[in-house]
């Protein structure tokens, strides 16, 4: 079947509008040659897209289909028009990204301190996702580059290049010790942390599904009291004296090294995992961000 791409065109600006008039003004269109242009592109997809109301218009459930699919292939286009834009030296370029809060704070922004200091005119847009939620937004083309919590599984249509190492461990503070000194005299087994409040990011997060899976390696259930959205609140409610947190060593510097948050030290330690640059494949990135990954694996391990 071929259809018009015009047509999808139209249907795309009155979906993502809600409104035929608001569409005819966009496009620079008539009203009538809107709603033309929509029927036709039902007579020939043989269902109905739209229903009209007296607030503009509402998608049926096949509208709904079509639109998620048209949304993501103008992403595509207009990634497409900007990356050509930039060659021509017409605008000064953009970088949008994708990150969880965590990595956002302790692996991105110093990066793009750096970033903007050497490119000032570059545009950057940063969208906070755990690492799932990055990837689809990357395939969907809404960001660049994704930073994501690495392993995830393998998957052809993605490029991912490794970058620094990090380390999970348990944490807990100095009101929390005033109970139970002995959990930091020597390292404990996995099991012993059964027996105390356990506090962990959400299920959702990559980097709580990779202690998880580890955990269960050894034939041992994490259930944590405390699941929370980002490290720093982690950090946050162990310093309290809430419990025992599961946390990065590395974001965690500061408050170790204030002794804040001492480090409750495992006998067999969770195993080193890397943190990961990911683009999708046969893309071609903009001429910015292009750069930007450049900068990130420069001053990587």
């Amino acid at each position: 079947m071929f259809v018009n791409l015009d047509l999808y065109r139209v249907f795309h600006y009155v979906a993502r509008l809600g409104s035929i008039s608001r569409a005819s003004e966009e496009l620079y269109v008539s009203q009538p040659a809107v709603s033309q242009s929509i029927k036709r592109l039902e007579e020939q997809l043989g269902v109905r897209l739209l229903i009209r109301t007296p607030r503009g218009v509402r998608l049926t459930q096949e509208g709904e289909t079509l639109y998620q699919h048209i949304s993501q292939a103008y992403s595509l286009i207009e990634a497409g028009e900007r990356r050509i834009l930039e060659v021509r030296g017409m605008i000064s370029g953009e970088v949008r990204i994708g990150a969880s809060d965590t990595l956002c704070k302790y692996y991105l922004a110093p990066h793009l301190e750096v970033f903007h200091r050497q490119f000032p005119g570059v545009h950057i847009h940063v969208t906070n996702r755990t690492t799932p939620e990055t990837i689809e937004l990357l395939r969907s083309g809404k960001v660049d580059i994704g930073l994501i919590n690495l392993p995830i599984a393998p998957d052809p249509s993605l490029v991912v290049r490794e970058t620094i190492t990090v380390h999970d461990c348990f944490v807990t503070g100095t009101r929390y010790l005033e109970k139970y000194p002995g959990i930091i005299e020597r390292p404990i087994p996995l099991e012993e942390l059964l027996k105390h409040p356990l506090l962990m990011l959400e299920t959702a997060s990559n980097t709580r599904r990779y202690i998880d899976r580890w955990a269960s390696s050894k034939g041992v259930t994490l259930n944590p009291e405390v699941e929370l959205g980002s490290i720093d609140l982690l950090l946050e409610f162990a310093g309290i004296g809430l419990g025992i947190a599961a946390v990065v060593r590395e974001f965690a510097q500061a408050e170790l090294a204030s002794g804040r948050l001492k480090e409750v030290r495992l006998q067999e330690p969770i195993p080193p995992r890397r943190i990961g640059i990911v683009t999708l494949k046969n893309v071609g990135l903009p001429v910015a961000a292009s750069r930007f990954v450049d900068l990130l694996l420069e001053t990587g391990e």
